[in-house]
């Protein structure tokens, strides 16, 4: 497996637009800190997302990793060109006369996006923890690391959707379309879920329960938007009388829908390469 990796961050690193790419990444990453620094003050109204508690433990791995999934678009572009290199400059095909089997080919590719995916949950995870000991308002040892199942669920996350676009490369072959498909796969589900649930079940809740199972729908249910478990978002709600106690936590059937597209989506790239002339 280190030797299929290799072979993969090897490729990436001389690929001059994939390396600008995984640094800006990561340099985006890091920006979330500058949310702290967001202040407002006119008048007698005062703005400052840092003392609204968005960097309290434990909301804080609910925030982060919620505002990071959002930057996962850059690594799309990496994956997607890294496949679509393969064909265009003839490494796929040298790979395989030089013995590599295209399992091993498929595995490097999904060892590569989990790699992805782990490195960002890690840079996450420190980063978060370095904001929370500066602007947290509880730094006790139970709730610093109560909630770090967001973590595992952005890291799942990551995964499907970088699985996803590996697909797409491999069954598009040009990274320029292989992210249109993307785009619009993302309005077919938009227009799904808006019929069911204004057209169809307008009345019900049935339209969740059948667009849970789409691809990007379930990912994104992974993590929700945090903003309504905010104190003020809440009083605001209260007063305005909206309804603000929602379900936040991540929900487990979520992460098993989402781990049975990665599945799927490698298995399916694994045969398409399989039955593919090259």
């Amino acid at each position: 497996m280190k030797r299929l990796l290799s072979i993969e961050l090897q490729k990436i690193w001389m690929n001059k637009a994939s390396k600008i790419l995984t640094l800006t990444y990561f340099i985006l990453l890091s920006f979330i800190a500058l949310i702290a620094a967001i202040k407002f003050d006119i008048g007698i109204f005062k703005f400052h997302l840092a003392e609204m508690g968005i960097f309290n433990f434990p909301f804080i791995w609910h925030f982060n990793t919620y505002v990071a999934a959002w930057m996962k678009f850059f690594l799309a572009i990496v994956i997607v060109s890294m496949m679509a290199n393969e064909y265009s400059y003839g490494t796929l095909k040298q790979n395989l006369i030089d013995g590599l089997s295209k399992k091993e080919f498929i595995l490097s590719k999904f060892l590569t996006v989990v790699l992805f995916a782990f490195a960002s949950t890690v840079f996450v995870f420190i980063m978060s923890l370095i904001l929370g000991f500066c602007f947290s308002s509880y730094t006790e040892f139970g709730i610093v690391f109560s909630d770090l199942d967001y973590l595992l669920a952005f890291f799942v996350k990551l995964t499907g959707f970088f699985s996803f676009c590996l697909f797409l490369g491999i069954l598009v072959k040009r990274s320029a379309f292989a992210l249109g498909f993307l785009l619009v796969w993302n309005i077919i589900e938009a227009i799904i879920r808006g019929t069911l649930a204004f057209k169809i079940f307008p009345n019900s809740d049935t339209d969740k329960k059948i667009t849970q199972f789409l691809p990007l729908e379930s990912m994104s249910n992974l993590i929700v938007n945090p903003g309504p478990r905010l104190s003020v978002v809440k009083n605001i709600g209260t007063q305005m009388g909206i309804e603000t106690d929602a379900d936040f936590s991540v929900d487990y059937f979520a992460v098993f829908i989402v781990l049975t597209w990665t599945f799927l989506f490698i298995y399916f790239s694994y045969k398409l390469l399989k039955n593919r002339d090259l």
